[in-house]
């Protein structure tokens, strides 16, 4: 059975995925991202499927949706439908789901934009991108995509001011 356990400080496993998952210039520096957990602005989910750590989800309950900043699988339970039950899981807890993803340029972007638009996300077809989350770092053109929300202009000018604000401090 899989479940959701809420986190206050960040794990040895989910340290160690979240910087084999992500790479540097797509992931928060960890002393900020325990910063965030504990003043309550940022919220963390280690997925556990039958007692055993098999993922994590950092995301920020925002005005109308919840943005998924950070979201992994580990790879050893990967390829056993746990990404689409945490997905369903999430969508089920909190409705409109908001989330960045890598442009399509190469397999694995592909293959990730696939997974999500089978779960029902949409992309905003409006250019997005993303602040760098380190002094004098670039931004980084991402997608952004949504599950259960218009795909509007005023709706991602609205979703990604918020995103700009809230999470990035813009």
């Amino acid at each position: 059975m899989l479940t959701f356990l809420p986190k206050q400080i960040i794990s040895p496993e989910v340290i160690v995925l979240y910087e084999a998952a992500f790479p540097e210039e797509e992931r928060r520096p960890l002393p900020a991202q325990q910063r965030l957990l504990e003043e309550g602005a940022l919220q963390l989910l280690e997925v556990m499927e039958a007692g055993r750590f098999a993922g994590f989800v950092f995301c920020w309950a925002l005005t109308d949706f919840t943005f998924i900043e950070h979201f992994a699988i580990d790879p050893a339970m990967r390829g056993r439908g746990t990404g689409t039950k945490v997905i369903t899981m999430l969508f089920e807890r909190y409705g409109r789901l908001v989330l960045e993803t890598e442009l399509p340029y190469t397999v694995n972007a592909q293959r990730r934009i696939r997974f999500y638009e089978a779960l029902g996300f949409g992309a905003f077809s409006t250019p997005y991108l993303q602040p760098p989350y380190r002094e004098g770092g670039m931004p980084l053109a991402l997608i952004l995509m949504q599950k259960g929300m218009s795909l509007e202009e005023h709706t991602f000018t609205k979703v990604s001011d918020e995103i700009y604000r809230e999470v990035y401090g813009l």
